[in-house]
This record gives structure tokens, sequence and C-alpha cells, in this order.
């Protein structure tokens, strides 16, 4: 089992300059021994903002006239400290201004030749959901004929969720809103204004519903009902709501008995602080997570990001991350750590997708994530394309790998999904093969 995390392609990373990343230039991800660090902190004019976690690594925050570099080097230079640097603020990758991710409303309406109801693992869905080409592209329906449906915890670090999503009873565990620093349901409700919230919540769709596609974002497609579509003013929903509930619907798709545990630190704005991504992934592994499904990437390196995943990797935790938007051979991270499965997003007809970044220092491998069909709040479907959506079919797929082998780790499922089908070298090891990935580890 791989016990460290080498950086694929380190070189790279300092040559990477995004627009899409900024530094909160006076907070902080601070690590000290936990029963020390809010002394520490106080003794460098550092307040924490939230109490430090078992392996002592929290946020903190400075008010005076230090730069942050000074900042940085006057408590690096403290033996009690492990470790601090700069918080980064990180973009939800479908939020980013200027991508063009959507396809037309015309091609959106074709996808959905069905919006007949069919049982799927103890819920009425919608067929165009269940049987989307997309599952079928990566043989889900094969790697789940012998009983193969998955199993264990899928942690999903985004947004929330929907807790009322009908299609999601039964499969959801208690997560944490790192965002309000509340433990429980992480819904994704608590960033829409009342009114909004009231309109999405008054009806779900059915079988006979009339339907409307209403475009919500550059990345999503809400299928509501025509009622709540014709009131809906979608200038009020926040770009990056309901990307949480439509992750965890394509890890329902793919893995419809594993549980899923929601871990909010995107606002529904699409933004998220670095500190809070390292806490999750930390809550995660120590509240069970066999499967952490991470649908975001930084641009820059982070030691204390790199630490709690090498964290997850020694707990027999797989982590899987997109790749990123930007249409471009970069590097990315938690996607270009090593002890990473990063996921680069393909079309129908397995070429790579316009807006998929790339690489075989970055990508592992690839998933379809053009006009996905899943889940959104309120009972209602979406269609949805990014990286963010290709990366919950490598998740599904990892949770169907723990049904198989209680005991599999990431070096193991990494070697699974070798088994991919080969496309070019900058997809690492190709789309992936749900059916070949699955019995690979029965022998």
């Amino acid at each position: 089992m791989r016990r460290f995390s080498l950086v694929r392609g380190m070189w790279v990373a300092a040559l990477v300059v995004s627009a899409q990343w900024t530094l909160s230039a006076d907070r902080y991800v601070l690590r000290a021994p936990s029963d020390t660090v809010a002394t520490t902190a106080s003794r460098h004019g550092l307040s924490l903002t939230r109490s430090p976690n078992p392996q002592g690594v929290c946020s903190a925050t400075s008010s005076d006239v230090r730069t942050p570099p000074q900042v940085v080097a006057e408590v690096l230079a403290d033996p009690a400290v492990q470790n601090i640097e700069v918080d980064q603020t990180v973009p939800m990758p479908e939020t980013v201004p200027g991508l063009q991710l959507n396809q037309s409303t015309a091609a959106i309406l074709d996808a959905i030749t069905s919006n007949q109801l069919m049982p799927y693992f103890g819920s009425n869905v919608w067929s165009a959901y269940a049987s989307q080409p997309a599952a079928n592209l990566v043989r889900l329906p094969s790697a789940q004929s012998n009983l193969v449906t998955g199993a264990g915890v899928v942690a999903i670090i985004d947004t929330g969720v929907d807790p009322g999503q009908p299609v999601l009873q039964g499969v959801l565990v208690p997560g944490y809103d790192f965002v309000h620093d509340l433990a429980g349901t992480a819904s994704e409700w608590i960033d829409l204004d009342s009114a909004t919230a009231a309109l999405l919540n008054q009806s779900a769709l059915s079988g006979a519903s009339q339907n409307v596609v209403t475009v919500l974002s550059q990345s999503t497609a809400a299928i509501l009902d025509q009622s709540t579509a014709a009131i809906l003013d979608t200038t009020r929903v926040p770009p990056a709501f309901g990307h949480g509930t439509m992750t965890a619907g394509i890890v329902h798709l793919v893995a419809p008995t594993a549980k899923i545990m929601p871990l909010k630190v995107f606002d529904a704005n699409g933004s998220a602080n670095l500190s809070d991504i390292v806490q999750a992934i930390y809550y995660a592994v120590d509240n069970g997570a066999r499967v952490i499904n991470m649908s975001f990437s930084l641009p820059s390196f982070s030691l204390e990001m790199m630490k709690a995943v090498n964290y997850a990797t020694v707990h027999h935790v797989i982590c899987v991350s997109s790749v990123g938007n930007s249409g471009i051979e970069t590097f990315t991270y938690p996607a270009g750590f090593s002890n990473v499965i990063g996921v680069a997003s393909t079309n129908s007809v397995d070429l790579r997708s316009s807006f998929s970044n790339y690489g075989s220092a970055l990508t592992r491998v690839a998933a379809p994530g053009e006009n996905i069909v899943t889940l959104y709040p309120g009972g209602y479907y979406a269609v949805a394309s990014g990286t963010s959506f290709a990366a919950p079919f490598v998740s599904g797929g990892a949770a169907l790998m723990v049904q198989v082998d209680p005991g599999v780790d990431q070096a193991e499922a990494m070697q699974a999904y070798s088994s991919s089908k080969g496309l070019t070298p900058e997809l690492g090891f190709g789309r992936i093969n749900l059916y070949k990935a699955v019995s690979s580890l029965k022998h």
C-alpha cells in the first residue's frame, strides 16, 4: 500500500497561472498539536475561526499590518508549529466565468427520451436517469448484474445535499456543514432565500408531469414542472446551488446501495476555503468513509491538502478528484497527487470534452461528463456537464469495488481502473469500464 503522496509532475505547478484562484490574505491553515494550537495561535496574534480537529488542523486569521509572508515566516519559526500556509479561496469548477459547458436546450431535450418512472433500488426514478447513455457506456448494468451495487460510505465534499431528495432517502448518513459549522444534514437549502426555496420545494416531478428545461447556470439545466418553471426567477438561484445533490445523484446511480456522507465546504455561489476542504478530508476518514469524491480543483500545491490526502490513503480511503474545466493540459490538485484518481471528462463518442483539462501527469482515467442526467433539489432532475460530474462515476465505481473487496485500497482501485478503454495518453488509462474494473477484483 502506498504510504506517501508523490506529486505527479510537480515542476509543472510552478508554471500554472490562473485567475480562478485567490489567497485569503488574512486567513491561514495552521497545524500544531491539538492541545496547544490555541495558545500557539494567540502567541502569534492569530485568532482561530474554528476549533482544531484531532490532527491539530484549523483555520486562523490575522488582522494586523503584517503581510502574509511575514506571518508565515514568523509562525513557522515557532518549534511548536508543524505548518502554516496561506488559505486559498477555491472556486467550484463549473462556476468560473467564461466557461462554455451547456449544450443547447434542444440537445438537452433530445437527451430526455422518456420521463416514465421505473423502480431503482427502493425508489421510483426517471428512466432517463437510470438508463441514460452514460450508464450504458461505462457498462454499469453489466457491473451491477451480479448484485454488485455498492457498499461503504462515499463522502462527497461539495455544496451539501438536499436531505429531502426522495431518491436519496435511506442512503444519506450524517455529515457536516463546514461553511456554517453545523453537524447533521449538510443541507444545500441553507444558502437559498426563503421565497426561491419555497418555489423549488412546492412539488416534485412525476412520470406524468409536463416538463420544462430551465437553464440555471452554465453547467446545469434543471428539468422542472411547468408551473414551477413559469414562476421561478432563475437569477435568484445561485450558480452552484444543487451541485452537491447532482454529484450525489451520480454516485447513487452507480452504487445505489452505498451510503453517502455530505460534507458542505462550498456555498451556493461556488466558493470554498482550502482550510474547510482539508478539515473535511480528515472528517470523512475519521467518520468511516471508504471513498471521498472531490469535484473541484486547485492550480496551486498545498502541503496541508497533501497531508490530508496521505492520511486518507494510510486509512485505506480511496480518493477521487475532477481535473478541472479549463480545456488545457495543466496541473491541478488534488487530482495531481499520485494517490488520487484524477478524472477527465469525455463525451458520448469517447472524445475528450472540449472543456476538460487533460495531461498524462494529471489524468488517471476519464468518464462521461456531458449531458449527464442526475438528481436536483426539490425532487427534480437536472442535466449537467463538467468534470465535476465525471468524477462521481469513478467514485461510485470505487464503492462497487468496496463491495467486492472490503479491503480494497487506493492503489488497488487505481489498478482496477487500468482496465479502462484506452483512448489517448492525455487521458491516462482511458474511459472507465465498470464491469471490467469490478471483475478484475474478483480474480
